[in-house]
């Protein structure tokens, strides 16, 4: 042994490895690896086309529902006017008493506009819509007393918070009566709770879904590889070394995915759109819908990414170890 070792004691300290190096022949090995498994996807594309596409496909349905609910909140735009309380003031306020009721309001953090609507305003509106101007023309006084719109800010602008503004508000000295439509307030609030709900839930099981997939692919490409894992572990790779290639393969299966997936969101907002133009055009609105945001999409495919290291690392933490030379 000496003498087979014999001279290469001082050529050893020759030959140290920087760290510097250390971290390029580690990124070296982790570049040559992805490529290595992104060639066996290219090698079988048949097999691969069908698993990515099950995996952008699966990703596709929560997304779309996802961008299918934003956009539903912004067409409904206008329904928060459903959190909108009307003061009636009592008959007998002066403009300087509304005025004072108005500069109060406005202090308060819980409102976020107000808007004073006066008696002949609101009768000259309500002449003006309801056609019954010569009517109305024999009326001795005006009827209706003036009115406060008030809008809460978005924290109060919910059932619960909306309806204890208004016992708040109707405790105002100048106020005779408050209004607030809490059960259209409710349903609607429910309605979209629902739909979130479902939303998220579907995507919870697509995406479990996803993993299983991944993870199922990840088995049988272990399997295969079966002897040549046999063979490394023999010759002394480590662990790392041979799950790296199983791992970088669920990544590519998620990024690839996570493409799929976006494109297909993107062709199926461009086919609904003139659907959505239709039915908007009916309530003489203009509407664009809204696709992928750039924070959304990269959330798309760092999800899809994630799903697909999660399911090749189940796959790999389990049936590599149960292959061992004998």
């Amino acid at each position: 042994m000496s003498i087979l070792f014999k001279g290469r004691r001082s050529g050893a300290s020759d030959t140290n490895i920087s760290l510097l190096q250390t971290l390029v022949m580690v990124l070296v090995s982790h570049v040559r690896q992805a490529l290595h498994s992104l060639g066996e996807l290219w090698r079988q594309p048949a097999a691969s086309i069908m698993t990515i596409g099950v995996l952008g496909l699966s990703i596709t349905l929560p997304s779309t529902l996802y961008i299918m609910v934003k956009n539903t909140e912004k067409i409904s735009a206008g329904w928060e006017q459903a959190s909108e309380i009307s003061l009636f003031l009592k008959t007998d306020t002066s403009p300087a008493s509304a005025q004072q009721l108005l500069t109060r309001l406005s202090t308060w953090s819980e409102i976020d506009s107000l808007t004073y609507v006066p008696a002949d305003d609101a009768l000259k509106e309500f002449q003006h819509l309801s056609g019954l101007g010569d009517a109305i023309a024999y009326l001795e006084s005006n009827p209706l007393p003036d009115v406060i719109l008030v809008r809460p800010t978005e924290k109060f602008a919910g059932p619960k918070a909306a309806e204890s503004l208004l016992q708040k508000l109707k405790q105002q000295r100048e106020v005779d009566i408050g209004k607030l439509d809490i059960e259209w307030l409710e349903r609607l609030y429910a309605v979209l709770d629902i739909v979130r709900d479902l939303v998220t839930l579907i995507g919870g099981l697509l995406f479990i879904a996803v993993v299983l997939i991944i993870g199922n692919t990840i088995r049988l490409n272990i399997l295969n590889k079966r002897d040549e894992i046999i063979i490394m572990k023999l010759v002394g790779a480590t662990d790392a070394f041979i799950h790296r290639p199983f791992l970088y393969t669920g990544f590519w299966y998620g990024l690839l995915g996570g493409v799929i997936a976006w494109m297909a969101v993107i062709l199926i907002l461009w086919w609904m759109d003139s659907s959505i133009q239709a039915f908007a055009a009916l309530y003489q609105k203009d509407f664009a819908i809204t696709g992928l945001s750039g924070s959304a999409l990269l959330t798309m495919l760092a999800l899809s990414v994630g799903l697909g290291l999660a399911g090749s690392m189940i796959s790999v933490q389990r049936h590599v170890k149960e292959i061992e030379p004998k």
